[in-house]
């Protein structure tokens, strides 16, 4: 009977690493092909006629163009940060939990403000719109979409604190364990470190802040795929 417990308790956690390890290498992927989308459509557009200007000509455009593909990046979270906790609540049971739990929070909270499919909604009707009236106020009603999404109101901007803050302390922890390289934890700080920065600074001194997006780049495309090489060697050290 133990050794029954056992081993489903051993699958439930090669399970868990494998699906880190899977979304872990999504979250690149969205990187990538974001870089990819901006350099070949151009980037995310800056006021809402812009959108409803591109949504008219190609909706698929609009959609790229906008934040859909970050809700791979975000949502990946979900798969990582349940096997990382499994993977270090030995050496930091707090650390872990609390880095685990304000990713889980933001990441929810991302899903729950993202605009895209509001925008989408909103640049039908502007499309179809036949007065002036009813441009107006499909534009008015888009500026309130932005102003309430993930990027621009006061929950995303905690919960970009939150996520930024649970991806520093999780590297931390991962410093400490014999699990993870050393080039993941320290990728992993330096990118969330930077990341959360800029995310502080933006609202105050964009033209600073911008300056250290660009840092914190190259630290997730490290990040990502040595943190799906480690948990997969984790998924496979239970066999």
């Amino acid at each position: 009977m133990n050794k029954t417990v056992l081993s489903t308790e051993d699958s439930i956690w090669k399970n868990l690493y494998t699906i880190g390890g899977i979304a872990a290498l999504i979250q690149l992927a969205a990187i990538l092909t974001y870089t990819v989308v901006m350099a070949l459509l151009g980037p995310k557009p800056a006021s809402v006629e812009e959108y409803f200007f591109i949504h008219q000509i190609n909706p698929l455009a609009a959609m790229l163009r906008g934040d859909f593909l970050l809700l791979f990046l975000i949502g990946g979270y979900f798969g990582t940060f349940p096997a990382l906790y499994l993977a270090l609540r030995k050496v930091s049971p707090t650390a872990a939990m609390f880095a685990t739990l304000f990713t889980l929070i933001a990441v929810t909270v991302c899903f729950a403000t993202e605009s895209t499919f509001a925008l989408r909604h909103l640049g039908d009707q502007y499309a179809m719109a036949v007065t002036d009236a009813q441009r107006s106020q499909l534009l008015a009603a888009g500026e309130a979409v932005i102003a309430s999404d993930m990027w621009n109101s006061s929950g995303a901007y905690v919960s970009g604190i939150l996520m930024q803050g649970g991806g520093v302390i999780i590297s931390l922890v991962m410093l400490r364990s014999r699990d993870f390289s050393k080039v993941t934890a320290i990728a992993g700080l330096l990118g969330n470190a930077f990341d959360l920065t800029q995310h502080v600074l933006h609202p105050f001194v964009p033209s600073i802040s911008s300056v250290v997006m660009m840092l914190m780049g190259p630290f997730y495309l490290v990040w990502f795929p040595m943190l799906a090489r480690d948990l997969f060697r984790l998924g496979r050290k239970v066999e």
